[in-house]
Order: structure tokens, then sequence, then C-alpha cells
């Protein structure tokens, strides 16, 4: 499985479905959602921790993908990254305007789950930045890489790895910390 979490046959598939997409035909839409809906549902739903509004996102996720297909490149990141990347920014998005009707603690979560840097979906979207950001992730120690990819491109919480990862928290976030430290240096070259 090369490229995100998808088997290269399943890969190609979806990147012409992108492509059918872009130029306006709604089956092809329908296979895409058919493809990715379960997983990026999964993203929305780890973030939001609410079945109805997990729904509306992946809702807004598809309405996005019939706009904007066609600036999905392939050669800039996979099909599920950029999909996956979609989902965890609108879940966000949509945690935060729920502020005002979450009690504290889902605040305090939405804390873990987003920060102030610019988000991946605008990484990917800079020109020439997701070749440099594909570069220097390769450049990170292993554990860290996977970390970050898991949790800025997976949406899965620093909580949910370290668990996963059999370490505490702290360590978890110590480990991401160090990493997207050494990665904004690197695009920072």
């Amino acid at each position: 499985m090369p490229h995100g979490n998808l088997p290269e046959d399943a890969r190609q598939r979806l990147v012409e479905a992108l492509g059918r997409v872009a130029a306006g035909d709604r089956e092809a839409l329908r296979h895409v959602y058919d493809l990715t809906a379960a997983k990026l549902f999964g993203v929305a739903l780890r973030i939001l921790h609410d079945e109805a509004e997990a729904e509306d996102v992946l809702q807004d996720v598809y309405v996005t993908v019939w706009n904007r297909a066609g600036g999905f490149d392939p050669a800039r990141a996979s099909p599920i990254t950029w999909l996956c990347t979609l989902a965890r920014n609108r879940a966000i998005d949509r945690l935060r305007a729920l502020r005002h009707h979450r009690s504290r603690a889902d605040l305090d979560a939405a804390d873990e789950v987003a920060d102030e840097a610019p988000g991946a979906l605008s990484i990917l979207e800079a020109d020439g930045e997701a070749r440099r950001l594909a570069a220097c992730l390769d450049g990170l120690e292993p554990r860290a890489r996977e970390a970050i990819r898991s949790a800025f491109f997976g949406g899965r919480t620093y909580e949910d790895l370290a668990q996963g990862a059999g370490v505490p928290l702290g360590t978890m976030k110590s480990v991401i910390r160090r990493g997207l430290i050494r990665l904004r240096g690197c695009l920072e070259e």
C-alpha cells in the first residue's frame, strides 16, 4: 500500500474517479463516495464525537469534492490524503463553530486536535509545497513521521496515537512536537 491507506489499484480508481468528478460526472462522485465515505466519516467522528455532526461534515466534504475536484493533483498528494485532509479540516471547523454549544470538556479536546499552524490542506494546496513537505516528512525519524502523518492526515488524536504506541500521552505529544519543530525548520530552509 504505497500511497495513503489504499492499495495501488484502488488508489488509481480513486484518482480516475476524481478526474471524472472534475468533469462534472455525478456517477463518479458516487463512486468516490462509495470508496471513501466510511474512512472520512471515521475521521470526522474521531474529532467531533457526534455522529450527526460527523454526517454533516461528510456531506460538506463531498460538496467540496464536487466543487474542487479539478484542483486535486495526484502528483502532489494521494487521493485519500487529500480527502482525509478535507474531512479533518471541515471537522475542526465544525468543532470550532460549535464552541458556544459544547461543554468546556469538548473545547479542551479541540485544543488537542487543532493548532494555529497552517492547516494541512493549505500546505497541500500551496504550489510546490507538497513535494517539500513529503521530503521533509521523510527526513524525520520514523516514529515522529508516522505520528505526524496519522494525526494530521489520518485524523487520529494524540491520545489514540499514544495508546496505539503504548506510550504515555505526554511522550507522544513530545514526539510530535519535536517532529513538528524539525519539520518547520526543514520547510523554512
